[in-house]
């Protein structure tokens, strides 16, 4: 079932999907009104002139206009998204590309204008105007109005959301929210009970060698891991009487013939069970965000890393992104990290993953930063800033230690590349806030 969701949500998130399901949307509109146009015998009469077509002729130019014009604007909007597209590859990096492409009013207004032409068109077709037989779909080509005024409104919303989508801050803020989303829906993450009474290696490598048969999970299909069901991969250990071990976990890029896991089993298994293994995983040509935190983080960083470029030389931008990384990281500061260990109702170890760390979240979100912004005495500041912040949400040693290492990072950088004393003694005087430092 989860898995099913995963793909229902890609499947959203397609440029085409839902311009599509407009389309579908706008033919069955226009066959069920020419329907009803065709079993009522409607007369405008004196006062309906003025709103409804009154002869073949003119619903044949109304319509003609209406999807001569739509056809016109979706050229005209396709052109606008391919401007703004180009300005966001250009400024803030081709990556952030998929973020414009999938925004769902991009599609809405595309499909609205290709739907409304093609709605036109299939209404045009159904006029008569002949000495046997004439009809006319009133209802019909008043909708086709309606809608076409609606587009109009619809087309002056599009242009202020492109001017918005390309301004730095805004793509910023879309980020940190799908950040923030995927954060809360992944943390804390459980896959059945968790213990902590395996936590060596000789420990799990004991474990592993009281199996007899060990079988090697096979990559059958390269590319990024897009998504891992654990609990079917835990509920696969159980039904079996197994021990699987994953080396991967979603973000990871697969080449095939890599060995994705291992299973342990005291059960000789069939090949067909072994390949059953493959629906527990999907991979692709690219990251996404719904299993991989570290994606919309790369995103976030990729802004900040170029602002700081000598060509755009643009802290603020960076301090933004610095700003909404900090209230990522405070948020994970709270949350308990799973475990790599999964164990089953009767505590038997059953699953052992390669998990995501707060460590590991905590560099991907500022290494870079820092060593992009290793000149700029501003971003060294707003570093610090953030860690004192971030250090009042932490309650565990070892995030506590985390927070350290980078601090120390910080000011060891500026040491050596802050060339006015005054801004190193802030950055000092800063640090003293955060009671690891002392």
């Amino acid at each position: 079932m989860k898995k099913l969701l995963f793909i229902w949500n890609e499947l959203k998130a397609t440029f085409w999907f839902i311009p599509v399901l407009i389309i579908v949307a706008a033919l069955g509109f226009a066959y069920g009104l020419i329907y009803f146009d065709s079993i009522n015998d409607f007369d405008p009469g004196e006062v309906g002139i003025y709103l409804f077509a009154g002869s073949p002729d003119s619903a044949r130019s109304v319509l003609s206009v209406i999807s001569g014009a739509m056809i016109g604007v979706a050229g005209t909007v396709f052109s606008i998204t391919l401007v703004a597209l180009s300005l966001a590859s250009s400024q803030l990096g081709p990556r952030l590309l998929k973020n414009f492409m999938y925004e769902k009013i991009n599609q809405v207004v595309l499909g609205a204008y290709i739907s409304t032409f093609l709605y036109c068109l299939v209404v045009i077709n159904s006029i008569r105007g002949n000495d046997d037989f004439t009809f006319v779909p009133f209802f019909s080509v008043l909708f086709a109005l309606v809608v076409s005024v609606a587009n109009i409104v619809l087309l002056i919303i599009f242009i202020h959301h492109i001017s918005m989508s390309i301004q730095a801050d805004h793509v910023i803020s879309t980020i940190s929210e799908s950040l923030s989303g995927s954060v809360r829906n992944l943390f804390p993450n459980q896959l059945g009970h968790e213990s902590e009474e395996v936590n060596k290696e000789e420990d799990e490598t004991l474990l592993k060698s009281k199996y007899a048969y060990r079988y090697t999970i096979e990559v059958f299909k390269g590319g990024y891991l897009q998504y891992l069901d654990g609990e079917a991969f835990l509920k696969y250990a159980v039904k079996n009487k197994s021990l699987i071990e994953l080396y991967y976990r979603p973000g990871n890029y697969l080449v095939k013939g890599l060995e994705l896991g291992t299973i342990y089993s005291d059960v000789k298994l069939e090949e067909d069970e072994i390949d059953w293994c493959r629906k527990y995983y999907v991979t692709g040509r690219i990251r996404t965000p719904h299993q991989d935190t570290e994606y919309s983080i790369h995103q976030m960083v990729e802004i900040a890393c170029r602002a700081l470029s000598p060509g755009v030389n643009d802290p603020y931008t960076a301090i933004a992104c610095i700003d909404n990384l900090t209230s990522t990281i405070c948020y994970l500061s709270r949350v308990n990290f799973p475990s790599r260990y999964r164990y089953d109702d009767e505590d038997t170890l059953r699953l052992i993953t390669k998990v995501l760390t707060y460590e590991g979240v905590f560099d991907a979100s500022f290494n870079q930063i820092r060593q992009y912004g290793h000149s700029v005495p501003a971003v060294a500041v707003r570093l610090m800033d953030a860690f004192i912040v971030i250090d009042k949400f932490a309650n565990k040693k070892q995030q506590k230690e985390v927070i350290k290492k980078h601090a120390n990072m910080v000011l060891k950088m500026a040491e050596k590349t802050f060339e006015e004393q005054n801004d190193l003694l802030d950055l000092k005087e800063r640090s003293k806030l955060l009671p690891e430092i002392n």
